[in-house]
């Protein structure tokens, strides 16, 4: 199965940005996007011919979709990479990922700047550490990281001149032991002590394996501190675990919990998380809710691709036609992608009045098998007089590899520049046998 990390990592590689192998302990440079994706769809391009590595047609959508991504989805995927990487005692590789997000200057820099001092005094770099608590301290005063930050503070300034192990781990291990079977045969005795160490001073890691016992217990006073803690009663990113747990947890009570706390919250990391939670459950009444409703584009852009995510088939075409803004409609666009529409997306193709989103559809339409879009494809392009619909249309046959296509349009083309447009796709199409032998046609 292709993960999502998977496909980021992947671009990142086809970007020149990392390569495989063990992380660098080195910060990653983080392109533009635009640029990020192009280089990612032409490797994908190139796996197809190669039939190395994945298919294109396995992740290639993935990696397209990556364009309609903002910043801040970006940085909560390196950020995440970064939290695992720090479940997994791998310190080295949480610093690489957040250096990422920091580079990236998004809403998750001020959690980034206190993981990154975190996994510092892992690493026994004391003075680094200092260094970017210091700038967490200055830089955002009013964060909520900011009092998590200093008891790291104090922390690494008392193990001043010391090596800091990075799988010293004893003693929340131990309370997590004891914490675990004291949950199994006392829950009544086990969740004040739980609601005692997520308002404490425990450590940040110690605070979230123990939200993830009381994910796994049935008691209501349980499902209670976990509603706590989704509301903001806790450090941000002990938040954004909780708001995930109730996703997981289902239920019409914990979905309308998080339609509160996303109506309270102005936290944009929070919105995006509860909108996943939303995905999560199930619960596409509200995420088309929001997709019609939401002012900020990007949070609209979220709850679409959301429903994609979930099949809303009949939904994504109606709120195409309402919406206004066109990086949200070529979310719509990718969306009905993700959710198996082609029907809708030809008719776009076809017939759309903007030329960039009809441009959109048509290179989409390339993302999905010759089976189900040759054909359109091919009408699209004998039908349209646009050079760049017409262009789109070659690049779509050439993303699915579709030879024999290319060649018959290619044959019948009277255009000298829209020839040299179908043999420049061909010449990268080494495993078509049409190709083959339409190019030694040419040389002859």
């Amino acid at each position: 199965m292709v993960t999502k990390s998977f496909i980021v990592c992947f671009c990142l590689i086809a970007a020149g940005v990392a390569a495989p192998g063990p992380a660098a302990a080195q910060p990653v440079a983080i392109p533009d996007v635009n640029l990020l994706v192009e280089r990612a769809v032409a490797a994908a391009a190139l796996a197809a011919q190669t039939r190395s590595f994945v298919s294109a047609e396995a992740w290639l959508p993935m990696a397209s979709g990556m364009a309609l991504a903002d910043a801040n989805d970006r940085a909560d995927d390196l950020f995440r990479e970064g939290r695992d990487a720090i479940e997994e005692g791998k310190y080295e590789r949480a610093l690489e990922r957040f250096n990422a997000v920091l580079a990236l200057k998004t809403n998750r820099t001020d959690a980034a700047l206190y993981w990154k001092a975190y996994s510092l005094a892992k690493l026994g770099r004391q003075a680094e550490a200092l260094s970017a608590v210091s700038e967490l301290q200055q830089q955002f005063k009013n964060s909520r990281w900011v009092r998590d930050a200093r008891a790291l503070e104090t922390e690494v300034r008392q193990a001043s001149g010391q090596t800091v192990s990075p799988d010293n781990q004893g003693d929340d291990e131990l309370k997590l032991m004891a914490l675990r079977g004291l949950t199994q045969s006392d829950p009544e005795r086990a969740l004040p002590i739980i609601e005692q160490m997520l308002a404490g001073t425990s450590s940040p890691r110690l605070k979230e394996r123990a939200l993830f016992v009381l994910s796994q217990s049935n008691s209501p006073r349980a499902r209670d501190i976990i509603v706590n803690v989704a509301k903001g009663g806790a450090h941000p990113d002990l938040q954004l675990r909780a708001i995930r747990a109730l996703g997981v947890m289902g239920g019409s009570d914990n979905r309308q919990v998080l339609a509160d706390v996303y109506r309270a919250s102005q936290d944009p990391a929070v919105k995006h998380e509860i909108m996943r939670s939303f995905m999560v459950a199930g619960d596409r009444a509200r995420l088309l809710a929001l997709a019609k409703t939401e002012t900020e584009a990007g949070l609209r852009g979220e709850a679409v691709r959301q429903l994609g995510v979930i099949g809303a088939h009949t939904q994504l075409p109606e709120l195409y036609q309402t919406e206004t803004t066109v990086d949200v409609q070529k979310n719509i666009i990718q969306a009905m992608f993700v959710g198996g529409n082609a029907d809708k997306r030809i008719d776009l193709a076809r017939n759309e009045k903007d030329p960039q989103l009809r441009r959109t559809a048509v290179r989409n339409l390339g993302l999905m098998g010759s089976s189900r879009t040759g054909d359109a494809i091919k009408a699209i392009y004998q039908s349209d007089s646009s050079p760049e619909i017409r262009k789109e249309a070659i690049n779509a046959l050439f993303l699915q590899n579709n030879g024999r296509v290319m060649v018959e349009l290619a044959r019948a083309e009277k255009d000298p520049a829209m020839r040299k447009e179908f043999v420049a796709r061909m010449a990268n199409m080494s495993k078509s046998k049409e190709v083959i032998d339409y190019l030694a046609e040419l040389l002859r």
